[in-house]
């Protein structure tokens, strides 16, 4: 059996609410990671993923790279897209149980990344249960220990650009692939993942349906999608 958490970044797009939909349709739990300007500018889409359940992290107000900012700025960063999401979560009427945070492009901050990780700890970010993830490499990288979400595999589908070369099957072929240079072998029965998709309208136009397409080939090769949790 393959279990994987579902976690979806760049929130919100044109298409958030047809993701929302395949998965209420399917049954699939969730956690979309949030980019708060591109919330504003789709604030209808992210409040339709809020009502229909699903947890929303803070993944920075502009997606910078963290690690070419100074701390006090990744701090306004995180903290101006609390500001954000507590806003749309109490305008979809939602209680915001839970706020897991998720760096842009999982640059954890360089110099600054163990006072960023206090800071996380100290403003009370909720860290994903990840006690099930037994990759040799998870905890000597002190994943384990971090509060934020990383993943074990990245689908790469914002690849798909154009002139990129760059394609679908190339996205497939990750997912088959059974010895990855980075990360984990997706569907090698008993692995644990934390899967990382993204949101993007761009890839939509390049490829539409490309979520779907995706997940649907997860679900048919026996991934089980599992619900968060939090430790």
């Amino acid at each position: 059996m393959i279990k994987a958490l579902l976690t979806i970044d760049d929130v919100s797009s044109k298409n958030t609410p047809a993701i929302v939909d395949y998965l209420s349709e399917k049954n699939i739990p969730v956690i979309m990671f949030c980019v708060g300007q591109w919330a504003e500018n789709h604030p209808d889409e992210l409040i339709y993923a809020l009502k229909h359940g699903i947890i929303v992290g803070n993944h920075s107000y502009t997606h910078p790279q963290f690690s070419s900012i100074t701390i006090d700025e990744c701090k306004k960063e995180i903290e101006k897209n609390e500001e954000v999401l507590d806003r749309f979560y109490e305008q979809a009427g939602v209680e915001r149980k839970y706020r897991p945070f998720r760096f842009p492009y999982g640059d954890k901050g360089g110099d600054n990344k163990d006072a960023i990780q206090q800071y996380l700890s100290e403003k009370g970010f909720d860290k994903v249960k990840d006690t099930e993830l037994d990759y040799p490499w998870w905890k000597e990288k002190g994943l384990d220990k971090d509060i934020d979400t990383l993943w074990t595999f990245d689908f790469m589908e914002y690849c798909i650009r154009p002139d990129s070369g760059f394609t679908k099957d190339n996205v497939m072929a990750r997912i088959h692939d059974a010895d990855p240079k980075e990360g984990a072998a997706l569907l090698k029965d008993g692995n644990n993942h934390i899967l990382l998709i993204h949101a993007h309208d761009e890839t939509e136009e390049m490829e539409p349906g490309y979520f779907m397409t995706f997940i649907d080939e997860l679900i048919n090769n026996g991934v089980e999608f599992i619900e968060p949790e939090f430790i």
